[in-house]
């Protein structure tokens, strides 16, 4: 699967009308002529996705000390990943968390056509082709890459939940993984994939929202990730 950076029509309209700086459930022209005019250098470039770095590096995270909270089985679960990052005996780890949406596949369309020495337009991303090869109107993508795995098989065992605006637990529409998973030393790594629709939970295309992990180990913990959609588009 190759790597690319259904809601109300009201919820979409109210979301379109949200921040400069907030995600972008459904590319409009004004939308996807800035992705656009990005990708070919044109103006300054439009962030597209969200990164957490949950490496630790120096007994934290690289993305910062709040980075990485329990959401289940207490602070020591926390506390244990800190100290202990390659301990693998102890479950796997998630490595980085990265979020996007449509604009960020557009992104890559746009730099394909570009790579090709093609000219893109808005009318043409906004057609059906290439609409069609893009995330529907909606959907977040979560890509988490991780390490550590015992086997292949195990990276099933992965739980993703998204916090609704209510609080209750939004699982992804579905799931996949990126075609990159290998083995080192007897331990898999490779990168998730969950697609969910934050609309429907209640949640803003500019709000902060909790994404919720449990790897396949056998125990209480889970993490809770916080992601800003207020930082892309």
């Amino acid at each position: 699967m190759p790597k690319c950076r259904m809601t109300t029509p009201l919820l979409l309209t109210l979301s379109l009308s949200a921040p400069a700086f907030a995600w972008v459930p459904a590319l409009d022209e004004p939308a996807a002529r800035a992705v656009i005019d990005s990708a070919y250098g044109r103006r300054d470039p439009v962030v597209t996705y969200q990164t957490v770095d949950l490496n630790v590096k120096d007994g934290q995270f690289v993305a910062g000390k709040e980075a990485v909270r329990a959401f289940d089985g207490g602070e020591a679960c926390v506390a244990d990943w800190l100290s202990a990052p390659l301990d693998f005996a102890r479950g796997s780890r998630p490595a980085t968390v990265t979020v996007s949406g449509q604009a960020d596949q557009l992104a890559y369309q746009a730099a394909d056509a570009r790579d090709r020495f093609r000219n893109l337009n808005a009318a043409e991303a906004l057609g059906a082709e290439l609409s069609g090869a893009r995330l529907p109107a909606g959907q977040l993508r979560v890509d988490v890459s991780v390490r550590g795995l015992p086997t292949e098989k195990a990276r099933g065992a992965y739980l993703a939940r998204l916090k609704g605006a209510d609080g209750k637990l939004v699982a992804p529409v579905r799931a996949s993984y990126v075609n990159d998973f290998k083995e080192d030393a007897g331990r898999w790594s490779g990168t998730l994939v969950y697609y969910f629709e934050p609309l429907k939970a209640g949640l803003g295309a500019s709000d902060r929202v909790e994404l919720l992990l449990r790897t396949e180990a056998d125990t209480a913990c889970a993490y809770s990730v916080t992601l800003d959609l207020g930082s892309f588009q």
